[in-house]
């Protein structure tokens, strides 16, 4: 397929960008002491290769207020030479580059700022990090516009091509335009039109300090989804008094960091909040970036060709795939590796204060140590195991020369990513599992499925080197009764083996018995496209439709020996989890230890007391345990043997493909 709208040129202001890919600010945690590093620019000069339009960096801290361990700083001149070196890097590659100009406000934490107290529009308490910042009297409000100004000459002076001002997520922007946190009583609160004062003023002032010529963006919430906030009628009103101010790029994204409606994770559709920028582009005339879970060229190229924005975001895309642009530009679309939302390599590395990588990318942030480069003698290589460990590590080994063999004992490639198919928000997982597919197909691994492998094959087929893929078994609790017919492996139930009866009890409260109970809970709940039927013919009322997606035809309990269940869920998914087990009324028992299984269900102890949970299926997801009983069999029969993923020990998704890339780099 071909993507004319998304491979043409655009001019933002007198800045001609030569596609409409863009690489939006992400914090990165690669500069810790706020200098750019080698590492950060590799990163970027990596994703200008791969044939990115715009690569906006940040955020930038304008001041000494409002700076993060791990940001890239240009609130002093002493940080210009390595910006120059930056931008230099990022345009010799043919991308055009911005910094993000960034001041959080209340989001700053008192630690990461010597003890000082953050700074807002009003002294409201902060969510995000339970502290109440100072509000700024009006000569400060004065200082700290100036500051934007200042830190956007400096960008200018390092070589940046435009600068973004940050005026969303609820960082200071959105403080002083949102009523929730905004309740001063001078000409900078009340009316909608005095909450928008400090904003545009900014851009302003901006404006005037690098000249008419000089693009100036502003990053923009369509909605801020919290409530009694701001909507996309507000933001359009911002929007359009924003580009009298100068403004020749509006970047819209969604919510704030404290909204509880999803914004990233697997769990938000395709392009769902396109019908933001769609509401802005209506009330300017500069051209608008549409954000937010587009990650790829497919669902970029309709967005443009719709007309609902001029650009796209593709920032966590690029991480995923930075030759993205490239592959897709040449028709190798197919082979791309989307991004899947699953936010273990990025956001849950920022919310841990470690560097970002990527689960379906390994390379991410080690770009210069992991080249890609030929081996220096072709070996034969058999890789035991066709789950994500195991085909990552066929690719990357193909990928250096080798001749490649890979042998899975079922009739299907996916290992567990498959046990995501049916879990309501979490199918993106396979997407992993058929983009490795297409490339083992590109590569031309010899693929075998329904094959078992024993010591004699492998000593008949003689490889080189061996690759230990070959996953785990779940682990079954020591209580009685579990060759009751009630009971079934989460394995097998998410497998599509077997049925459940009416009463389900799980037995875990890790990830997968989590995630399980959302598959058994949403079982008897309308699909989305029911609900769209219904709603456009009027066919139910809302009250009607809402308990239709809210209660199926299960009556779910999970039962967790520990006091706290989801431990092992990522920050940023585990509460969107736990908020959807409520609203299906998913009852959660903590602290509860499985006895055994009994006629009417499970017997359960708790605080030294017996009960029965009364249960028609019994589900067991207890953990999983290592597959690699073929491993001392192997001994002797390869000059090297790498075990790797689940096959040596329980792993994560990220995990398991990092181990596979680096066991190929390896042979």
């Amino acid at each position: 397929m071909e993507f004319p709208n998304l491979f043409s040129p655009i001019k933002i202001n007198k800045l001609e960008i030569k596609n409409r890919i863009v690489m939006t600010a992400m914090h990165l945690g690669y500069t810790p002491e706020g200098f750019v590093t080698d590492r950060l620019v590799e990163f970027y000069t990596t994703r200008a290769k791969g044939g990115a339009g715009l690569i906006i960096v940040g955020g930038c801290p304008i001041d000494d207020i409002s700076s993060m361990t791990g940001m890239i700083n240009i609130d002093d001149d002493k940080f210009i030479p390595g910006l120059k070196k930056l931008t230099k890097a990022v345009k010799s590659e043919g991308s055009r580059i911005a910094a993000q100009l960034y001041q959080a406000g209340r989001y700053v934490h008192s630690g990461a700022i010597g003890g000082r107290k953050a700074i807002s529009a009003s002294a409201v308490r902060s969510k995000f990090t339970g502290e109440t910042p100072k509000a700024l009297e009006l000569d400060e409000i004065q200082t700290v516009q100036n500051r934007f100004a200042e830190a956007a000459v400096r960008a200018m002076e390092s070589g940046f091509d435009a600068v973004e001002i940050l005026g969303s997520a609820g960082y200071l922007i959105s403080q002083f335009l949102s009523p929730i946190t905004n309740i001063r009583k001078d000409l900078y609160g009340g009316s909608l039109e005095n909450r928008m004062r400090f904003g545009i003023e900014t851009a302003f002032k901006v404006r005037n300090a690098v000249g008419r010529d000089y693009p100036v963006i502003i990053r923009l919430a369509g909605n801020d989804f919290m409530e009694g906030g701001n909507t996309n009628n507000e933001a359009r009103l911002f929007a359009s008094e924003l580009e009298k101010a100068g403004i020749d790029l509006f970047d819209i994204t969604g919510g704030w960091h404290e909204t509880r409606v999803p914004q990233l994770t697997m769990a938000v559709p395709h392009g769902a909040y396109v019908y933001l920028a769609q509401g802005i582009k209506s009330a300017v005339s500069v051209p608008v970036l549409s954000s937010n879970r587009i990650n790829d060229p497919f669902t970029g190229e309709q967005i443009l060709r719709n007309g609902s924005a001029d650009l796209v975001t593709m920032a966590r895309g690029l991480i995923a795939d930075p030759e993205l642009p490239n592959k897709a530009m040449a028709g190798k679309s197919n082979i791309i590796y989307r991004c899947i939302g699953c936010n273990q390599g990025c956001f849950d590395m920022v919310f841990t204060g470690n560097p970002v990588t990527c689960t379906v990318n390994p390379a991410t942030g080690i770009e210069k140590e992991t080249t890609m480069s030929p081996s220096l003698k072709r070996k034969k290589v058999l890789v035991i195991g066709g789950g994500p460990a195991g085909m990552k590590a066929a690719c990357t080994a193909a990928q250096r020369g080798h001749h490649v063999t890979l042998a899975e004992s079922t009739d299907r490639l996916g290992g567990q990513l498959l046990l995501n198919r049916f879990i309501p928000g979490r199918s993106e997982m396979v997407t992993a599992g058929d983009d490795l597919i297409n490339n083992l197909k590109f590569l031309k691994v010899e693929v075998l499925l329904n094959k078992k492998i024993d010591a004699a094959f492998v000593k008949e087929f003689s490889p080189d080197a061996v690759v230990l893929a070959t996953g785990a078994l779940p682990i079954f609790p020591g209580i009685n009764g579990l060759d009751d017919e009630k009971v079934i492996t989460a394995w097998d139930l998410l497998s599509g083996k077997g049925k459940l009866g009416k009463r389900v009890v799980i037995i875990g409260g890790n990830a997968v018995g989590l995630e399980t109970a959302l598959y058994a809970a949403n079982i008897g709940t309308i699909t989305p496209d029911t609900l769209h039927f219904l709603a456009v013919h009027k066919a139910e009322t809302w009250d009607v439709m809402e308990a239709l997606i809210n209660k199926g035809l299960k009556e779910v309990t999970v039962v967790e020996m520990l006091a706290k269940y989801g431990r092992d869920i990522g920050p940023s998914t585990r509460w969107i989890i736990l908020d959807e087990l409520k609203r299906l009324g998913v009852r959660v028992a903590a602290g509860v230890k499985a006895v055994a299984v009994a006629k009417e269900g499970l017997e359960i102890e708790k605080d030294g007391r017996c009960e029965i949970i009364g249960a028609d299926s019994i589900v067991i997801a207890a953990g999983a345990s290592p597959d690699n009983s073929l491993e001392e069999q192997l001994r002797g029969l390869a000059k090297e043997i790498h075990v790797i993923g689940d096959a040596a020990g329980p792993r994560k998704a990220l995990d398991a493909i990092r181990e596979g890339f680096l066991a190929g780099l390896k042979i």
